[in-house]
């Protein structure tokens, strides 16, 4: 479908549902015998009325006050609080890769994630900014019978700063960083009436980088419109409007786990090469009505349209092409272009409700969605010549990493390498029923039916696939509350996820499907104040893509991984007045098939998988505290992450690493706040990710900020 008339379709199913849902609701009000529920807030998508104890899954919520603390400024440095993700291949910082408990989507894709519940983070509008986001939640657990269509280990809900209707308030902020970071924020929630209220968010940044030669500018308005028609009903409307231009940095290299061969600082691309810019522009409408105590219904649709461009100089990975093998100085480089062009359509209802039958008190989540992502990718590339033709430094596109000069030579011209475009379109539909069996024990059965059908255009062949896939995934679970302090849980799911591209013939590879099991406690520690979570798991994925050994430079889906763990979530307060924030990981995640992966690279079974380390942690502790007149925080927080391997295949691994965070924060008056912030406290060196020895994204240094915000 193309933009206009995907955004006339979108357009019209808003207001459509809109009206649909409206005529219905004032229906059943008129009709209703109960008395008015008054709608205060957002009830979130597929959660249904549980408390979280009830809820058999680990759920994981990074939020506010987590987020101001620690002037988190990315989705990336904000989901390392939570120990269960690890970051993973960010395409030269131009988007947000992470694992969920040891699964990562398709590495040619941002990693997905849900926006209020809607699918919207697979699009190319660049690492996602925290401003705008009241709370990040990490859903972990097979709930695929759920949201579908997601991995296995978990799916991350960005909850957005929603209109107050009725209330007048604001906040603006600036700020100055290390390496001439300035950066600036405001928050302004206008009531316009007693119905109606904007909620206008934006944000912008210059910075340069620890980088040679990085600098980096980035904008956004992120603003959300709430009408409330009724006292039980409530229709928001938000805007993402975002931009972000920095070069493309595929970072260091790291021979013979050799870290120190170049400085942290050292570009290896082209400053002349300019900057890769992502655009996102989206919209969401949902509507929520209650129609009594017990039930309540939410309709909505989300478009986003996403596009990143740019031309980049990139070390070669192939070993026959790649002169830095051989002399040890000289890094035969790639020239590549990108232009990645997004669409992504969701429409989705939910209805949520209790009734009593046969004396058991039964809880329903009933919803249907409908998802069309287009992914149009025109990517265009010059490899270096082989080795063995002797090609000089300029047709080997040079640079000498000990001594770099930038310009040396005339950039290749790209040739074309894919030009694709690739289309889903998903339909589902869901029913979960939790039955309380005892006033102790509760069981979950749910399932998920979803349709799926893909097309591929491939514009170098002239080749159009198609292919048609259904697929029940269902879900069952236990919750047995033992004690006022402790429920224990049980859960399993089944799940897929389609898989992006053709085989030799043409045919569009299967889906990946997968089998997850998960156990755990949930406390309620210290009269409430500590609540947390243990829990252990397994997840088993087959149809893995992985390199076709009989028809050269094509994939097949026939590989297999494992990933198997143990975590422990905790936050509260401790005695003495001290705030803890605690997640811990171990994840043992592992290829199980012996397979050559989509870069021509032998795995074997029992092979590690890519940037996942086996032991994770973040803890933080934070006090309120007052001097005279002035009120305050402070906190130290402390992140190991253990070794991990850094390129498949190999014995590549990257070292762990240990960071120490400070932060503070006075209210000067009742509405003037300072600010202040230092990470990686004790200047170590350290290593974000890595896809191979030659393209090692190093961690910054130590860094630090201070700033101002005033509120009223």
């Amino acid at each position: 479908m193309k933009s206009r008339n995907r955004t006339a379709f979108l357009r019209s199913a808003c207001w459509l549902l809109a009206g649909t849902l409206l005529s219905g609701t004032a229906r059943a009000e008129n009709a209703a015998d109960t008395e008015a529920v008054v709608v205060t807030g957002i009830r979130q998508a597929y959660r249904g009325d549980f408390t979280t104890r009830e809820i058999p899954q680990s759920i994981a919520v990074i939020d506010a006050q987590t987020l101001a603390d620690n002037n988190l400024l990315r989705l990336t440095d904000a989901l390392d609080f939570n120990a269960s993700i690890s970051r993973q291949n960010n395409l030269g910082g131009m988007w947000d890769a992470f694992a969920v408990r040891g699964f990562v989507g398709d590495e040619n894709l941002p990693s997905g994630y849900l926006v209020n519940g809607f699918n919207g983070g697979r699009g190319f509008g660049g690492p996602r900014d925290v401003a705008g986001l009241e709370s990040i939640e990490v859903l972990k657990g097979p709930a695929a019978a759920l949201y579908g269509r997601g991995e296995p280990g978990g799916t991350v809900n960005l909850v957005t700063k929603q209109a107050r209707i009725g209330e007048t308030f604001g906040s603006g902020s600036a700020q100055y960083g290390s390496f001439d970071r300035v950066r600036g924020e405001a928050d302004l929630n206008l009531a316009l009436g007693n119905a109606l209220t904007v909620r206008l968010i934006g944000y912008g940044e210059q910075a340069d980088s620890f980088r040679d030669t990085i600098t980096s500018r980035r904008w956004g308005f992120l603003p959300s419109v709430g009408l409330k028609l009724g006292d039980s009903t409530r229709l928001t409307y938000d805007l993402e409007w975002t931009r972000t231009e920095a070069p493309f940095d595929r970072g260091i290299v790291a021979l013979n786990n050799n870290f120190g061969i170049v400085p942290i600082n050292r570009f290896l691309g082209e400053p002349g090469d300019g900057d890769h810019v992502a655009r996102a522009l989206g919209h969401q409408l949902r509507l929520e009505h209650a129609f009594n105590a017990n039930w309540s219904v939410q309709v909505g649709a989300s478009y986003r349209d996403t596009k990143l461009t740019g031309v980049s100089s990139d070390a070669a990975l192939g070993g026959a092409r790649q002169k830095l093998f051989r002399d040890g100085v000289s890094l035969s480089r790639e020239r590549r272009s990108r232009r990645y062009d997004s669409e992504h359509l969701v429409l989705r209802a939910e209805l949520s409700g209790r009734f009593t039958l046969a004396g058991m008190e039964h809880r329903i989540l009933l919803g249907a969605d409908h998802d069309e992502f287009d992914n149009d990718q025109d990517f265009r590339r010059r490899r270096p010549p082989a080795l063995a033709s002797s090609p000089s430094d300029q047709a080997g596109y040079v640079i000498n990493i000990v001594n770099p000069v930038y310009g040396r030579f005339t950039p290749p011209e790209p040739a074309p390498n894919t030009n694709r475009l690739d289309i889903q379109i998903a339909t589902g539909a869901y029913l979960q029923d939790q039955i309380s069996l005892t006033d102790r024990l509760q069981l979950r059965l749910g399932g998920r039916f979803d349709h799926v059908k893909l097309r591929v255009e491939n514009r170098l062949t002239g080749v159009q696939s198609n292919l048609g896939a259904d697929r029940f995934s269902p879900q069952v679970g236990l919750v047995y509350n033992t004690a006022d302090w402790l429920s224990l849980y049980a859960v399993y799911g089944e799940g897929f996820r389609a898989n992006i591209g053709t085989d030799a013939a043409g045919r569009i590879f299967d889906p990946e499907t997968t089998r997850s099991i998960e156990g755990g406690a949930k406390l309620s520690l210290l009269d409430g104040k500590l609540t947390g979570t243990l829990a252990v798991f397994q997840m088993d994925k087959t149809n893995v893509l992985a390199t076709d050994t009989v028809n050269i430079g094509f994939l097949v889906a026939i590989g297999k991984a494992r990933s198997r763990g143990a975590e422990v979530d905790l936050t509260g307060r401790l005695p003495g007045n001290l705030e803890l924030r605690l997640s811990y990981a171990y994840v043992d995640a592992e290829a199980r098939s012996a397979v050559i992966d989509p870069n021509s690279v032998q795995i074997a079974s029992g092979d590690s998988l890519l940037n996942i380390p086996r032991h994770t942690v973040n803890v933080q502790l934070a006090h309120d505290m007052a001097i005279g007149a002035v009120n305050g925080r402070i906190g130290i927080g402390l992140q190991h992450v253990g070794t991990r391997l850094g390129e498949t295949g190999t014995a590549f691994m990257l070292p762990s690493h240990t960071l120490v965070r400070l932060f503070a924060r006075a209210n000067l008056t009742k509405n003037i706040e300072v600010f202040g912030e230092v990470q990686n406290l004790f200047n170590r060196r350290w290593f974000a990710n890595s896809y191979s020895t030659l393209w090692v994204q190093p961690g910054a240094p130590r860094t630090a900020s201070i700033g101002v915000r005033a509120r009223f």
